[in-house]
């Protein structure tokens, strides 16, 4: 599995290049089967979801070409085959096959997916988006997602979606694209990586409006075209960097951006003293002077920092916003409203030394400025993985990092981005 070993106690200072939208590359690789032709997609991160992502694809049949680090040109083949059960467990992003293959081959078996284990990832969106496309949706005896079409073609419908899950509405997009007439997906989500979807469609041939909001026009189409597409910058990359350089007390420019889908980040950065200003059409810098106070609300009450759908606060972001308002002053309560057991990571703070009281799965109450000491850790998931990689940067000693594959899995060459910023981490293989 690897871990990371890091000396904390370096500000992160420098340049900082943010990868392709690790969720966005998903949905996009996923949506190469809707076609027969060659589909190349650019600023694809490379980082372990991808690659078994593109493993899963060849699975299936597809012809997968690597042009570089972050290009890939792929042509869907038979769509058939044996999809590994290790792979498809090992990556959250492998329910987004359900959608494209549902349109395409009319019937699918799938193993349930794996990833971070956060809290409970429902399937319930998912059968009721595709079976109002007109599929029936089951698990069966052996605890496989059974999906198959009533039709020889899915057949449009207004559909509306009891959550907006991303990868829901994701899997009814794709599904509706080569479904016969106009779907309206009602209650959809509306991430920059739904939208990355969206604008890939159209440019496949798909006639989708209403990108960006949470009602969706998708025109379903005889047959999709090839394209090349480039993937938006990864706004949770993005913040976490911020998060970094606050923690540490560096400065980084971030270069590869797009500050349009900062506006929430940077709203909630500021209520733990921490802010950025934009440094032309696609860099942002935070800078050193920063007030390092965790804000009051106008009552003069403790403030609170919650996640939300898009376009709220990311619930991705809430483990590293965490980390960060440990070396602030002041007291401010984070709020997990999403996943149920994403805030149990805080063990390992509490462990390193900071003042944190964890009210229940869902609340903590941070109070800072704690000195962090370094520590033997483990990473729960990718988001929490990387709180605690900014935590040890923080600390003082030395900090081990173990099963950061679970880290690896969306930040793209995290070890030499930080050397090279200045920390002092080494990979151990």
């Amino acid at each position: 599995m690897g871990a990371y070993r890091i000396t904390g106690g370096n500000p992160a200072s420098g340049e900082v290049q943010i990868s392709g939208n690790k969720n966005g590359a998903l949905p996009c690789l996923a949506a190469t089967l809707l076609t027969d032709e060659p589909v190349r997609l650019l600023n694809v991160p490379d980082i372990e979801d991808v690659q078994v992502m593109v493993k899963l694809l060849e699975n299936l049949g597809s012809k997968v070409v690597k042009e570089d680090a972050n290009t890939y040109t792929i042509m869907s083949g038979g769509r058939s085959g044996k999809l590994k059960k290790k792979l498809v467990q090992s990556v959250r992003g492998s329910i987004l096959l359900l959608g494209p293959l549902l349109a395409t081959i009319d019937e699918v078996r799938l193993t349930p997916p794996g990833g971070d284990v956060i809290g409970l990832r429902r399937l319930d969106t998912h059968f009721i988006g595709l079976s109002s496309l007109g599929a029936s949706c089951l698990i069966n005896e052996e605890g496989e997602i059974h999906i198959k079409a009533n039709g020889s073609r899915l057949k449009a419908n207004d559909i509306f979606l009891d959550e907006a899950s991303v990868t829901a509405t994701e899997n009814v997009i794709m599904a509706s694209s080569l479904a016969q007439g106009e779907s309206i997906i009602s209650n959809a989500a509306s991430e920059p990586h739904v939208q990355d979807l969206c604008r890939m469609l159209n440019s496949m041939g798909c006639h989708i409006e209403g990108i960006g909001s949470n009602r969706l026009y998708v025109t379903g189409q005889k047959k999709l075209h090839g394209c090349e597409f480039r993937l938006t910058a990864d706004y949770m990359e993005a913040g976490s960097y911020i998060g970094l350089a606050g923690a540490t007390g560096g400065q980084l420019l971030l270069k590869g951006v797009d500050p349009g889908h900062l506006r929430m980040i940077r709203l909630g950065f500021e209520r733990i003293g921490i802010t950025f200003v934009v440094d032309g059409p696609s860099s942002i810098l935070v800078p050193k002077r920063q007030k390092r106070i965790l804000a009051k609300e106008v009552g003069g009450h403790t403030a609170k920092i919650d996640d939300a759908p898009w376009p709220g606060f990311p619930a991705d972001l809430l483990s590293i916003i965490t980390v960060c308002a440990t070396q602030m002053e002041g007291s401010i309560l984070i709020h997990e409203k999403m996943f149920e057991s994403r805030m149990f990571f805080v063990d390992w703070l509490i462990r390193m030394g900071a003042d944190i009281i964890l009210c229940d799965p869902h609340r903590a109450v941070v109070n800072g400025p704690s000195q962090l000491l370094g520590s033997e850790l483990s990473s729960p998931d990718v988001r929490a993985g990387m709180a605690l990689v900014i935590a040890a940067a923080c600390a003082k000693g030395v900090s081990v990092i173990q099963n950061i594959y679970q880290i690896e899995r969306g930040y793209e060459n995290l070890c030499g981005k930080l050397q090279a910023l200045g920390l002092s981490i080494e990979r151990d293989a």
